[in-house]
């Protein structure tokens, strides 16, 4: 059209498989997740309810997950009017490619409605990072950024989206794309990571409490790759966490086999919010 771009919107591809697919269901089904975990923390005080500038939480199907990361953006009740927009970074499970890859498109539909993207600040990023490209064969089957999308609909009032899909990267580059996209209170930052896969139980545990204890230390050398599948974004946030004198609070740390899953072979969960 005249050399024009054609802008789409990314459909929302694992609805109905990772998460309900209709939009009363899943409504009822993330409110009910946040609730919970709002009432496990209702004790803590006000002290502890320091404004959140990033997270870690969770990526698989709600059954599984869905709790854990819900004790994440449980804390995000008090911004929801202040947060605009969300860098949300994930690795990607289903091509490989080098660096970080965005997205071309206006929007990212949901069961819940469409999430307009960051165009400006996507296309800026792009020109300034030479580790960020447009890719959308990374997006388009892609979950481990989609599951996040229901519970920033229902805990950010009006915000935008910089996706980040990263396959062979590493935390320099991650570290320096975040740097570029920090921003104020008004920008939060999501890392999707799941943690450790298809151990026994206890040994899950045992890997995934000393992801937990490197994570609340900020000791990036401290993770290997078998403790997360988000590991080298995890890197990168500890990494600017340290220069930006942050706290990682750890608020919940479980496997599928406590969630809804037997526990021969199991996928770590663990959920972290990030403050002054």
């Amino acid at each position: 059209m005249n050399g024009e771009q054609i802008m789409s919107i990314r459909l929302a591809t694992v609805a109905g498989r990772f998460y309900p697919g209709d939009a009363d269901e899943l409504r009822r089904a993330v409110r009910g997740m946040l609730a919970e975990a709002t009432r496990l923390t209702a004790h803590e005080t006000a002290t502890e309810a320091a404004p959140v500038k990033a997270l870690i939480a969770p990526h698989a199907g709600y059954v599984y997950s869905g709790p854990i990361a819900a004790a994440a953006y449980a804390r995000l009740q008090p911004q929801r009017e202040k947060i605009t927009r969300v860098v949300l970074l994930g690795p990607s499970h289903r091509i490989g490619f080098a660096g970080l890859a965005t997205s071309d498109a206006i929007a990212f539909a949901t069961p819940l409605g469409d999430v307009p993207l960051a165009r400006q600040a996507i296309d800026k990023l792009v020109r300034d990072e030479p580790a960020v490209s447009v890719l959308e064969a990374a997006h388009a089957h892609e979950h481990s950024l989609e599951v996040h999308l229901p519970f920033l609909v229902e805990t950010v009032v009006s915000f935008d989206l910089l996706p980040l899909v990263f396959g062979d990267t590493t935390a320099d580059e991650v570290a320096a794309v975040l740097k570029r996209v920090w921003g104020g209170p008004e920008t939060l930052i999501v890392i999707s990571s799941d943690l450790s896969h298809y151990q026994d139980h206890a040994a899950a545990r045992r890997l995934d409490r000393a992801t937990a204890r490197a994570i609340e230390q900020l000791r990036e050398d401290d993770i290997d790759e078998e403790q997360a599948c988000g590991r080298l974004a995890i890197q990168g946030l500890l990494r600017v966490a340290v220069e930006h004198k942050l706290r990682a609070t750890t608020l919940d740390l479980r496997t599928s086999g406590d969630t809804a899953g037997p526990k021969d072979q199991v996928v770590g969960y663990g959920a972290w919010i990030f403050t002054p």
